[in-house]
């Protein structure tokens, strides 16, 4: 017998995951606006106005600002493979998950690999990243997570700039969980290459990662001597379709692009400082009700990420089984632990549309629920109290 399919109809979820998070109307009514042609006129204007949104949000005037096809990953990838060549020395800081992946590409694409590394759940401190470059004796680059979605810490970077800078490396920054939700200066802080992604804090399906290089970085870029071994991924091809060429190199991802595209007017309609301010109540209020209900946060204080907050999962209580009750019983989603984190933390995501007040409060309340049915003593009543004392101060 044949299989039958019945019409597609999936469950409402709220999302407050580490990605993909809830996304406003007018962003999916964008996405499925009258498709174009890649090389269509108006498709080139409005690929213009992205690049200026994308400008906006990174606080940067690079020329090269654009998204590439793909997931944050994607944008990884290639700030990655585009700037190192085989035999390299590139310095790779890693504190969680996605530092490991960056570790990882570095040394696919034939790089000499020296790791700095911190506890799971801690920054990085300035003076390993410069111990580290000493010895390398010449490195080319600093590859460093900005916001690690493992762990939920948010890395200082202006202090790491400076000394990247003393040795002539580029600084390479991991933006996916940062960029619209935390407060990132691409110009300001000396940041050579950065990327981020659709998904996160900028509230858009996932699909494209925006990435950006500087002068310094594009020199680099210019100057290679061997062939970037992506094709697909290769800047020196696919900045000639976003310049003012307009070389075909792949067809663009139209309607992601629409959706990006009004992502960012949302960004820029609220206004970058009202966004950060607005992200960082929400995750202080989720923090003081995670405390008043006996929980831990696993980064510490001053180094919090307000976009993806990491929550210690209490002795005796299965973190999956609580996940699941959460999805099942209120429809919410929120991620469990990466690493050496795996089966020991929640991660909960407090990003773009998915950063509100209402959200804060039945996410404790639910939280609440679900550890009383493993047998955890959870005061719910203390919890939002101590939450919605956050909210009216």
């Amino acid at each position: 017998m044949e299989k039958e399919f019945g019409q597609l109809n999936p469950e409402y979820r709220i999302l407050l995951g580490p990605g993909p998070v809830e996304t406003s109307p007018r962003v999916l009514r964008a996405i499925s606006s009258n498709m174009l042609g890649h090389l269509d006129p108006q498709f080139l204007e409005i690929m213009n106005e992205t690049m200026d949104l994308l400008r906006y949000v990174f606080q940067t005037e690079n020329q090269l600002t654009i998204p590439m096809s793909g997931t944050g990953s994607a944008g990884m990838e290639t700030v990655m493979v585009n700037l190192i060549e085989p035999g390299d020395r590139v310095v790779v800081c890693v504190k969680g998950v996605f530092g490991q992946r960056l570790r990882d590409i570095a040394g696919r694409c034939g790089a000499e690999v020296i790791s700095v590394e911190a506890p799971w759940g801690k920054p990085i401190q300035p003076e390993q990243v410069r111990d580290a470059l000493e010895s390398a004796g010449g490195a080319k680059l600093v590859a460093i997570v900005h916001a690690e979605t493992s762990t939920g810490v948010l890395q200082p970077l202006e202090e790491i700039s400076k000394i990247a800078k003393e040795y002539d490396a580029l600084l390479v920054v991991d933006a996916v969980t940062s960029l619209g939700g935390v407060e990132l200066k691409v110009d300001e802080w000396g940041i050579d290459a950065c990327y981020s992604g659709t998904q996160k804090a900028l509230s858009c399906p996932p699909g494209l990662s925006p990435v950006t290089l500087n002068d310094k970085a594009r020199k680099v870029l210019g100057n290679r001597t061997t062939k970037v071994q992506s094709w697909y991924l290769d800047l020196t091809m696919i900045q000639n379709y976003w310049g003012k060429e307009r070389f075909y190199h792949h067809t663009a991802p139209i309607n992601m692009v629409y959706g990006l595209r009004e992502a960012l007017m949302i960004v820029r309609e609220e206004g970058l400082e009202a966004r950060y301010a607005r992200h960082k109540l929400n995750s202080n209020a989720l923090i003081k009700g995670i405390e008043a209900m006996g929980l831990q946060m696993i980064a510490p204080e001053g180094y919090r990420l307000p976009t993806l907050n990491a929550v210690k999962a209490p002795d005796g209580v299965d973190e999956a089984k609580a996940r699941k009750f959460l999805l099942e019983k209120y429809g919410i989603e929120i991620g469990g632990g990466l690493g050496d984190f795996k089966g020991k933390a929640w991660r909960i995501g407090l990003m773009g549309e998915s950063s509100r007040r209402n959200y804060v409060i039945l996410l404790l309340a639910a939280l609440g629920d679900a550890l009383i049915q493993q047998g955890y003593k959870a005061n719910v009543g203390s919890s939002i109290e101590a939450a919605l004392e956050v909210y009216n101060k």
